[in-house]
């Protein structure tokens, strides 16, 4: 198989979406499993709504994901000359013209197409008129009158195109610009893409930019269109069915691999597998399993796969994933103690930011966590802080303060007294977390130590 070389190319008009996310891991996928490269392109020709900002928040979104990419970015806003120099190649072979016909005419002409059930297009009027560069004419590709352009879609099969119904399309505008499908046609070329992943709203883009490739005798690259993806309600997607930026999940809390892994199953399959690792992904790989159908995004099903994820991942690298949410909270932890609290908690969190609102007793200073009010009349009656109290004294006897020692306390005191768990339990629960859910108490006490162990006690005695 020839090399394989893939490309996403935003458009720095606004943060990463998911849709274009997808785009981008399903063409960096193709390139991996295949052992070539991957490259981006900034398409910046629109110079009024194209922002830096926005170029470096795709960026940071794209390593976040962990998508690297194989050169330099190439930026289409410094590429005109290279544009320029084959527009001059096709009018100089009789393949491009061009046109002075004013904005009005060409839509009079669409109207008379429309009044006469034809396709609203130019009706070619300078096609053949041999006018010469002047100010404020536009440049147009000579397009075939006759035949198909037809190709066969990584996604869709066989697609189709009468060449009547196409127009001779504007490759350079009158201020002196290319337009997108010139663009693209010659980045493509000059990058040596072999594969084009995008989405189906391009699909009419494709017959106007094989036309062009054809006309300066290029190879054509193999097209796959994918499907758009769907709300809920099996409309476009929206951020009222909960869709958000790249930049916006991660800031929520969701794990790249997670949202890699759910992007990827929104249109690809193997077999009824849900979860996989990256280097699986990228061995698994293949076009053939991608779907032609629309999918449907779930957020639910987004955060439960997140869950899977962070319930996988080991102890130290969910602490260093959480760490900057800690800190952003208020928290001053190390990783080294995140990394001894993340076991009890993270089969308690569907995000990150909800894992530090579940570590949250352990995270505050033992005289700012909160007590649950109902929990308090409950569990600290005048009996249950009378057994706080007597396990107190024994907790502070102890030379090494483990779960093991704090759990046989905890038994030995219920046995001797000829009690039942539950007559102590949850006092020390109320003291230790505030309420009455939380994790194993003995893995609460040996992780923050007798000494806020105690300090917790005595506080909920005084309540």
């Amino acid at each position: 198989m020839a090399k394989v070389v893939t490309r996403f190319a935003p458009s720095p008009t606004g943060h990463l979406h998911i849709g274009g996310a997808r785009t981008a891991i399903f063409s960096w996928l193709l390139a991996r499993h295949n052992g070539g490269e991957f490259v981006l392109r900034i398409e910046d020709t629109d110079r009024e709504r194209s922002e830096q900002q926005y170029t470096d928040a795709i960026l940071a979104s794209m390593e976040w994901l962990g998508l690297n990419w194989d050169a330099e970015p190439v930026y289409q806003s410094q590429r005109d000359d290279l544009y320029n120099k084959y527009i001059d190649q096709l009018l100089a072979e009789g393949k491009a013209y061009y046109c002075d016909c004013t904005a009005e005419e060409v839509e009079a002409m669409r109207e008379e197409a429309r009044a006469n059930g034809k396709k609203p297009k130019y009706n070619g009027k300078c096609r053949e008129l041999g006018l010469e560069k002047a100010e404020g004419r536009v440049v147009r590709f000579k397009a075939p009158l006759t035949g198909r352009t037809v190709w066969k879609d990584l996604v869709k099969g066989s697609i189709a195109f009468d060449n009547e119904e196409l127009d001779d399309m504007i490759i350079r505008r009158s201020d002196g610009s290319p337009t997108y499908n010139l663009a693209v046609v010659v980045d493509d070329h000059s990058q040596e893409i072999s594969h084009v992943l995008r989405g189906d709203d391009h699909v009419n883009n494709t017959p106007k930019q094989i036309m062009i490739y054809e006309a300066l005798g290029w190879d054509v690259p193999e097209f796959g269109h994918v499907p758009m993806i769907l709300g809920s309600d099996r409309k476009k997607l929206s951020k009222r069915h909960g869709a958000k930026s790249v930049m916006e999940y991660e800031k929520m809390g969701l794990l790249p691999q997670a949202l890699v892994n759910y992007l990827v199953r929104l249109g690809w399959s193997h077999g009824d597998q849900e979860i996989f690792a990256l280097d699986e992904l990228i061995e698994k790989f293949s076009t053939d399993n991608l779907s032609s159908s629309a999918a449907g995004f779930d957020p639910d099903k987004l955060l439960w796969l997140n869950a899977q994820y962070m319930k996988e991942s080991s102890d130290a690298d969910l602490a260093a994933l959480v760490a900057p949410f800690v800190k952003d909270a208020g928290f001053d932890k190390s990783v080294e103690e995140l990394t001894a609290m993340v076991p009890l908690f993270k089969d308690r969190a569907k995000d990150l930011i909800g894992l530090v609102e579940a570590m949250r007793f352990m995270l505050l200073p033992d005289s700012e966590y909160e007590f649950d009010e109902k929990a308090v009349t409950k569990a600290l009656t005048e009996e249950g802080k009378q057994h706080l109290a007597n396990m107190r004294e024994q907790f502070a006897a102890l030379e090494a303060f483990t779960k093991d020692t704090t759990h046989d306390v905890m038994a030995n005191y219920v046995s001797d007294n000829g009690l039942k768990f539950k007559a102590v339990g949850p006092p020390l629960r109320v003291a230790l977390v505030g309420a009455m859910g939380g994790p194993n108490l003995p893995d609460v006490m040996e992780i923050i130590g007798k000494e806020r162990t105690l300090a917790r006690v005595d506080r909920a005695l005084e309540q």
